[in-house]
């Protein structure tokens, strides 16, 4: 479909005449399809107008997502744009911010996230995803979604909280959890207040309020630890690098915003790869290959094309300072843009053959700017990218040496929306099974399910 140019003077691109509140719900509930449906009918760049009197401008075209991801972060504020983020994730969010003080966030937290930092988490991550993995159901169908789900909180746990077994934890966690598991409507409680006491609302705010004590103690016990410049949790290091220039609040708000940001996405991404992997045989045997040979290349192929395929979250954006021209369209001051995740990788343009799962698509080339976008681009590419990827190949690695998986059912499941987020609609369940000795190659050892040891041991 070729780009509409929009007549001179126009300032808005086409788009629904529904009630504001009414596209809020079809957004929450049925973004994916409704998106697919705007587009068809008001082309690559449509108008929809949303709770909190927010008029967005959803693009498709890779050339105008670059324009975007490359526009000055004074103009293209990526923080008001994730402005229904804020009630949980806090106003001094790395999401949440925008120009000074997301630069001095990021600037703070980059260390923790770079090679280094990377490499010495590898270690606990696949110590965490061995638990995990060896406590998988032998020949019996089960959604791995939960599964991936509590791996990946306990590894933001542990590596990003820098949290020890304990009362504390075992209290947090549940809490946390329930954050996240909410449904798309619930969601709106966080952007109309007067919701919040009420009902559903309401149990979901306390909630929150109570991890955030939790958060709040732990951070205290931290600020008084002996041993602080010796640990190698991101929170220990916020507080090393920082001096005391953080305060609690500051400190509160980046932990949930990496928890949030951090946890459901991986452990969606993951879902969807053993999902993938489920129906493909030839691809599963080729995964296998590459964990038993320690091959990271390819399985974090599988996360990536899982990625595109299935995406997470179904776009970013980003709130206009002044006005901005994209596509003949002189968007007024305070539109927010927002780049389609969903749309830009289903197009057949950016991606061959963009219904078929090819992990090979991300072997040896990088896809072109503004067409894989997961984590967003520009300078606010999200930070947790490497760490996302690095904890999904552990995860893939440790369940591929033991099992041989395949669907539970021949029925494909589709996404549906949970929180921001979109979910295998039945937790992607699979079947596994412990590997046979291939000829050639070792028999299962004591860290690897058999007959005789159908999970394994961790030591």
């Amino acid at each position: 479909m070729a780009t509409v140019e929009a007549p001179p003077g126009t300032a808005l691109p086409p788009g629904s005449n529904l009630p504001s509140l009414v596209q809020t719900i079809l957004f929450l509930a049925f973004r994916r399809q409704v998106h697919a449906r705007w587009r068809r009918r008001y082309g690559e760049l449509f108008t929809t107008r949303v709770a909190g009197d927010r008029t967005i401008v959803t693009l498709s075209r890779p050339e105008h997502i670059r324009q975007v991801f490359a526009g000055a972060p004074t103009i293209f504020h990526a923080g008001e744009g994730n402005g229904l983020l804020a009630p949980v994730m806090g106003e001094h969010s790395l999401l949440t911010t925008d120009e000074g003080e997301h630069l001095r966030a990021r600037k703070l937290l980059m260390p923790a996230f770079n090679g280094a930092a990377l490499r010495g988490y590898r270690e606990l991550m696949t110590r965490l995803a061995v638990a995990n993995v060896e406590r998988w159901p032998v020949g019996t169908p089960f959604a791995v979604h939960p599964r991936m789900n509590a791996v990946t909180l306990e590894i933001i746990l542990r590596v990003v909280f820098g949290m020890s077994e304990g009362p504390r934890l075992a209290e947090l966690r549940p809490r946390l959890r329930r954050i996240s598991d909410i449904g798309p409507l619930t969601v709106l409680g966080w952007s109309y207040a007067k919701l919040r006491g009420f009902g559903i609302w309401k149990r979901n705010w306390e909630n929150l309020h109570a991890a955030d004590r939790l958060l709040y103690a732990e951070i205290a016990d931290r600020r008084t630890a002996g041993d602080l410049s010796e640990r190698g949790d991101v929170l220990s290091r916020l507080l090393t690098a920082a001096g005391g220039e953080l305060s609690d609040v500051e400190l509160r708000d980046q932990m949930i915003t990496l928890l949030l940001a951090g946890h459901e996405t991986t452990a969606t991404a993951l879902a969807w790869s053993f999902h993938e992997l489920s129906r493909r045989p030839d691809l599963l045997r080729r995964a296998q290959q590459a964990a038993d040979d320690g091959d990271d290349n390819y399985l974090e192929a599988v996360a990536k094309e899982a990625m595109r395929r299935r995406p997470v979250i179904q776009n970013v954006a980003r709130r206009l300072t002044e006005p901005v021209e994209i596509a003949g369209y002189r968007l007024p001051e305070g539109t927010v843009v927002a780049p389609s995740i969903s749309l830009v990788h289903r197009d057949a343009n950016a991606h061959v053959a963009p219904k078929d799962f090819r992990p090979d698509r991300f072997l040896g080339r990088t896809p072109e700017s503004g067409t894989w976008i997961p984590f967003g681009g520009g300078v606010r590419r999200c930070i947790g990218a490497g760490f996302s990827l690095q904890e999904a190949t552990a995860v893939l690695k440790e369940a591929l040496t033991r099992y041989d998986i395949r669907a539970a059912s021949t029925t494909e499941e589709f996404p549906k929306p949970r929180n921001i987020t979109l979910v295998p609609s039945r937790g992607a369940r699979i079947i596994a099974t412990p590997r046979k000795a291939t000829p050639g190659k070792d028999t299962p050892g004591k860290d690897t399910p058999s007959k005789d040891n159908p999970r394994g041991s961790l030591h």
